[in-house]
């Protein structure tokens, strides 16, 4: 067995629903505070084009997914980020919702034998942790804080915990406090990268749920183009339909960035097997060409942060964070 497995904690998410389930409810409604699934409706667009495309069924998809979706996928990242023109057919790659990429790019490059370390922010998603771990590597989380504006303090790191780094995994925006990665930052974490020959795989799920339409949050590879590293080295960006559209069982998401990684990671992906249906393919075209229920989607985040802000602010100390659609209030 992989001696990783003996390490992995119960899924959070599994061991809430076993704490909850003999829990018996109260006659008033009740709010989920559980998983973090969009509750807003889906575009209507997209699923037509779902329905249309049904009997792609019948076909085996290709782990490189299909040239149109790649060609969108590339024009949305060039358009939402400000950099140069992607090249579809090598810095683009479907993946089946980035909680799958994400897990299996550390399967992809981390080297088991060495023991070395995959750097993480804390709080996090707990797929970094088990990725890491099966992955033969050993977690270094670094920690966050009011103090720091709730943004992991990379700058601590010393340059033997650089050196013996293989991946660091980021969200920016933050998942769960919401925080932004400045791009002075960005920039500090690639220099990094290339001195000491460290992959960094951003997680950008909630780059769409921001909340002043003037300042959307800056991606690793926008950071990377502005600092003249036009090839994205060692930069990989994922990014989802799941909180961006409210499409989160349509699995749909891509990775972007380095040529050269995007190769090996898409040589991994056909023994992996993961390849998105055709059918989710062809919607997912549909909903990174259309922008507008982007913003409405917004909108309806917006006004239940200010709803929920009114109603707490007078007995608990709430903050907005600027991105994600998760609210802390500080317990008393």
């Amino acid at each position: 067995m992989n001696p990783g497995m003996h390490e992995l904690h119960a899924y959070p998410f599994e061991k809430l629903a076993q704490l909850t389930k003999n829990i018996q409810p109260s006659s008033l409604d009740r709010i989920s505070l559980t998983i973090g699934e969009p509750k807003h409706p889906p575009p209507a667009l997209v699923l037509d084009a779902l329905i249309s495309a049904i009997e792609e069924v019948t076909k085996y998809p290709s782990i490189g997914g299909l040239p149109e979706l790649r060609a969108q996928i590339a024009r949305w990242v060039s358009r939402r980020f400000q950099t140069r023109p992607l090249d579809p057919a090598s810095e683009v790659l479907p993946v089946n919702g980035t909680r799958e990429g994400l897990f299996s790019v550390a399967q992809a490059f981390v080297t088991p034998s060495t023991r070395g370390s995959v750097i993480i922010p804390n709080p996090f998603y707990q797929i970094y942790e088990g990725a890491a771990l099966l992955a033969g590597a050993e977690p270094k989380l670094v920690p966050s804080s009011a103090s720091t504006q709730y943004l992991a303090n990379y700058r601590a790191l010393s340059d033997d915990e650089w050196a013996s780094c293989e991946l660091l995994f980021l969200c920016t925006p933050g998942n769960p406090a919401g925080a932004v990665i400045p791009e002075s930052d960005l920039r500090f974490l690639i220099e990094k990268a290339m001195e000491h020959n460290v992959i960094l795989v951003s997680d950008e799920c909630y780059s769409e749920l921001y909340y002043d339409e003037t300042s959307p949050p800056i991606g690793l590879l926008q950071a990377a183009h502005n600092m003249g590293n036009s090839s994205f080295k060692q930069c990989l960006a994922f990014h989802s339909l799941s909180k961006r559209s409210n499409l989160p069982g349509l699995r749909s998401g891509f990775v972007a960035g380095d040529s050269e990684l995007i190769r090996d990671f898409r040589r991994y992906r056909t023994y992996h097997g993961c390849a998105m249906p055709g059918h989710h393919q062809l919607a997912s075209i549909v909903a990174w060409a259309d922008e507008s229920h982007v913003i409405d989607n917004r909108a309806l985040y917006r006004a239940k942060f200010d709803a929920v802000t009114a109603r707490l602010s007078a007995t608990l100390d709430t903050v907005t964070p600027p991105a994600g659609f998760y609210l802390w209030p500080k317990t008393p």
